[in-house]
């Protein structure tokens, strides 16, 4: 792969990223209120492992599977939106003087792991994108594996990069939430939950012929 190639997938991910928040960057940005930027690494490294997974995925032609039979991923986009809304809801209902029981333990890395991948994982369109985006950038005549790692691992660090920044931002645009009851954080970062299920409910799938 020549760098001007390399250079040109660079500005084609950072445009695609020069969007407002989307599901996982909500769901980034609500973690990060209530646990802080460093805890909401968990989530990032989910929403990255599922990333890795899907590219794979692309790599070995299941975007082809995907583009020509949406019906048998559709259900999975509405799993990940139940998920959301199921998250979303019980913070909003939490009583006010709930707080994370998990605060503690290893099993709330685990737990924040958890939301990051499955929310990725929600998305099967995913799948298709990087099997639509990879192919633009390889040299056929270069080895294939090589150009895809290093597609990928751009992918991931540039993903990571943005997922950071937006939970930072999160945390200082909403710093006066820190001054006031967890009832209330709680309800904030349960509507920024159900409006990230609205936004993977919104994609929609058009399977090729």
């Amino acid at each position: 792969m020549v760098m001007e190639t390399y250079l040109v997938y660079l500005a084609a991910v950072a445009v695609f990223f020069a969007t407002p928040p989307d599901t996982s960057q909500l769901l980034i940005i609500s973690n990060s209120i209530r646990h802080g930027l460093r805890k909401s690494a968990y989530t990032i490294a989910g929403d990255l492992t599922a990333n890795c997974l899907q590219m794979t995925g692309a790599a070995f032609g299941l975007a082809a599977i995907i583009a020509t039979s949406a019906d048998v991923f559709i259900w999975v986009k509405w799993l990940g939106v139940a998920y959301l809304v199921w998250i979303g809801l019980q913070l909003i209902i939490a009583k006010e003087h709930t707080e994370d029981v998990e605060a503690n333990t290893s099993g709330q890395a685990f737990r924040l792991f958890r939301q990051g991948f499955v929310t990725s994982m929600a998305n099967p369109f995913a799948v298709v994108f990087f099997g639509a985006l990879f192919p633009q950038f390889i040299d056929p005549a270069s080895p294939v594996l090589p150009q895809l790692f290093i597609l990928g691992m751009t992918y991931i660090v540039v993903d990571g990069a943005i997922l950071l920044l937006w939970g930072w931002a999160g945390i200082k645009a909403t710093t006066a939430l820190k001054r006031v009851s967890f009832g209330v954080v709680n309800k904030v970062c349960g509507c920024l939950m159900i409006a990230a299920a609205a936004l993977l409910a919104t994609k929609d799938f058009q399977p090729q012929r």
